[in-house]
């Protein structure tokens, strides 16, 4: 099997981790339990892609509004849809970032990571490449927190209690839609 027939493969997996990540997200009413991180604030905002089909009956769906009018996104998700593509405002301690993310590849793109905590803004060669590795460790904890949020995901989705974490994700999806 090839790289392009693997990722085809498991195309769902980054899917059914955006839906999750979302029930997850608004269980705790925008707080999510991190192992290893504790809790964080992760909030679905402003964009939601959804996707249904393959080929010529492929179909998209896009969202945009503030969190409570996601309702048709819910509502596409009753109809087969599944999540491709998520807004997202996630806050660890004192850093706040916006990123979208992508669930086909799990890759970011629009990341908006917090203001450095470096104060000093002079053009001193040394103060400008402090900055960049504070901007570097910034984005290095994003990943670490996405990787261990999938991390988790996988745990309980190859577990025995993704039976039970299903029956869940689909009495939120009908009663919110």
């Amino acid at each position: 099997m090839d790289l392009v027939e693997l990722i085809e493969e498991k195309y769902f997996l980054g899917q059914e981790f955006l839906t999750w990540l979302w029930f997850k997200s608004e269980e705790r009413g925008g707080t999510v339990l991190v192992p290893g991180h504790g809790d964080i604030i992760l909030v679905f905002e402003k964009h939601i892609l959804l996707e249904s089909g393959e080929g010529d009956s492929h179909e998209k769906l896009i969202c945009r509004g503030l969190q409570s009018e996601l309702k048709e996104a819910r509502t596409g998700l009753t109809m087969g849809k599944k999540v491709e593509q998520a807004r997202l405002h996630l806050v660890k301690g004192d850093y706040e970032y916006h990123l979208t993310l992508r669930g086909s590849m799990l890759d970011f793109s629009s990341v908006k990571p917090p203001k450095s905590m470096d104060a000093d803004e002079s053009n001193d060669p040394e103060a400008v490449a402090g900055r960049m590795l504070d901007r570097i460790g910034l984005y290095e904890e994003l990943i670490r927190i996405i990787n261990e949020l999938f991390r988790v995901f996988l745990v309980v989705r190859t577990g025995t209690e993704w039976e039970s974490e299903v029956a869940a994700i689909r009495t939120w999806i009908h009663k919110a839609a």
